[in-house]
């Protein structure tokens, strides 16, 4: 009778992230390579902390768009390992880009919403694109990104890039960003409605129309807060702008990690805020995922029966369906329960840092208990992807 029950709950829980993900896969815009109506100035805004090995192909890569009406301006945030001169000598003589120092970290800012604050005040662009350094641009990407953001007359649009994995724990991990987005998140109600709980983003990719973000009070207002991107898209939200997500296919993309140690810190430092610094929460969540992707397996074993079979292969199909359109490796989701137990590593690597105190990132601390008080009213209301929790970790 028990398992009757369990296998019900299962079955109902794995349907409802399937029809999620089906109305999803229907509706998700993608950029595609077309032209905008019209060409603003837009302002490429980058914050550099450390990024010498990545931060020259990105500087050619933006100065060699399709699209020329921009200014890229790039933050050196305390570098040590040449990420500023790297950046100039890549830009050579081209009068678009400007090398910012970052100016101390002051108390009540973490790190990247600080300096993504300072490169806002030195923008001039109508359009303001925050980005990560590591983010890589085909040619027509900024045209696709501009293109997109005036049909959707999007007062924020954020775009999940392609993410290239080559580890395993890249290959095992990453993907489930977009499995959480794909499966928890439907799209129509982020589009359609001014629910701050129907809101994400990804800070690798944030276009703002300048308005809206000074109207919503730019990094100022999650200027202590460790998942600065979707605290952004439930203000843009709370103000009733219109917030618009896109796939990046392909023509924006990402290496975020290079192995097991920056996968299991990325994503660490940023699951616990992702379910409201709970860690109650974290743990029925991480219970959830296990009851979904771990237990049919077990109930198999030990009874050969069709039914806990079936949950299993639904599982392994649904992790595969998010692959095929976010183009990563439909065949890694065969080794789904294995990708859930290291998403309960970092879960307790998470729930470590905050109990000890200890969580850095970038060689800075990171504060578990902000000062600053939490949004108000319905911008508090958690969002799917947050209650899930399986985040983003850049």
């Amino acid at each position: 009778m028990l398992l009757t029950g369990i296998g019900i709950f299962i079955s109902l829980a794995l349907g409802i992230l399937g029809i999620t993900a089906v109305a999803n896969i229907l509706f998700f815009p993608r950029l595609k390579a077309t032209q905008p109506t019209a060409r603003p100035k837009l302002s490429i805004l980058i914050p550099a902390r450390n990024e010498a090995a990545v931060i020259g192909q990105t500087v050619r890569a933006l100065l060699a768009q399709t699209y020329t009406n921009f200014e890229l301006l790039l933050l050196d945030d305390q570098s040590d390992d040449g990420t500023g001169q790297i950046a100039r000598q890549a830009a050579g003589r081209d009068e678009r880009f400007r090398l910012m120092s970052g100016a101390p970290l002051p108390s009540g800012w973490l790190g990247k919403n600080w300096a993504c604050h300072q490169l806002s005040q030195a923008a001039t662009g109508d359009y303001l694109l925050f980005a990560d350094a590591d983010v890589r641009w085909q040619p027509n990407a900024l045209t696709a990104l501009l293109a997109l953001a005036q049909t959707e007359q999007a007062d924020l649009l954020t775009v999940w890039p392609t993410q290239q994995t080559k580890t395993w724990a890249e290959r095992l991990v990453v993907p489930l960003m977009s499995f959480a987005i794909l499966c928890y998140l439907p799209i129509l109600p982020v589009h359609f409605t001014d629910w701050p709980a129907f809101a994400a983003a990804n800070g690798q990719c944030l276009l703002f129309r300048r308005e809206a973000y000074k109207k919503i009070g730019g990094h100022t207002a999650v200027r202590q807060n460790v998942i600065e991107d979707v605290a952004l898209a439930k203000t843009v939200k709370a103000h009733q702008l219109r917030l618009r997500l896109a796939d990046g296919n392909r023509l924006v993309s990402c290496r975020m990690y290079q192995n097991w140690a920056e996968v299991q810190a990325g994503f660490a430092k940023n699951i616990l805020a992702g379910h409201g610094n709970s860690i109650p929460f974290l743990l029925l969540s991480t219970l959830f995922h296990w009851l979904l992707f771990l237990f049919p397996w077990f109930w198999f074993a030990a009874t050969l029966d069709v039914w806990p079979l079936g949950l299993g292969l639904a599982g392994v199909v649904l992790r595969a369906g998010t692959a095929v359109f976010t183009r990563q490796r439909p065949r890694d989701a065969l080794l789904m329960p294995i990708s859930v137990l290291l998403m309960s590593r970092i879960a307790f690597q998470s729930i470590q840092w905050q109990r000890r105190g200890t969580a850095e990132w970038k060689g800075r601390k990171l504060d578990p208990h902000p000062s600053l008080p939490p949004l108000r009213g319905k911008e508090q209301a958690p969002s799917p992807l947050q209650g899930e929790g399986w985040g983003e970790g850049k």
